[in-house]
């Protein structure tokens, strides 16, 4: 039987960085954590902590609301 391996959970960027905020007006920031559709990527697959999960949700739909990132593909 072969054992099961548990991926190494992966760090937070912006705990690694040092950042206490997420602005919405970093948009070459917040390009990475959404997908060519425009949906925000999840936590499990950015590997953000909680805390910047929730900062970073509400900065996308802040930046889409200022017309600053798209809410669909383009």
């Amino acid at each position: 039987m072969k054992k099961e391996r548990r991926k190494k959970r992966k760090q937070c960027n912006f705990c690694a960085d040092k950042i206490e905020h997420i602005e919405y007006k970093e948009i070459s920031r917040l390009r990475r954590y959404i997908t060519e559709r425009g949906k925000i990527l999840p936590r499990r697959i950015t590997g953000n902590c909680a805390h910047h999960q929730r900062q970073l949700t509400v900065a996308i739909k802040r930046a889409r609301t200022m017309a600053l990132l798209p809410y669909t593909a383009e």
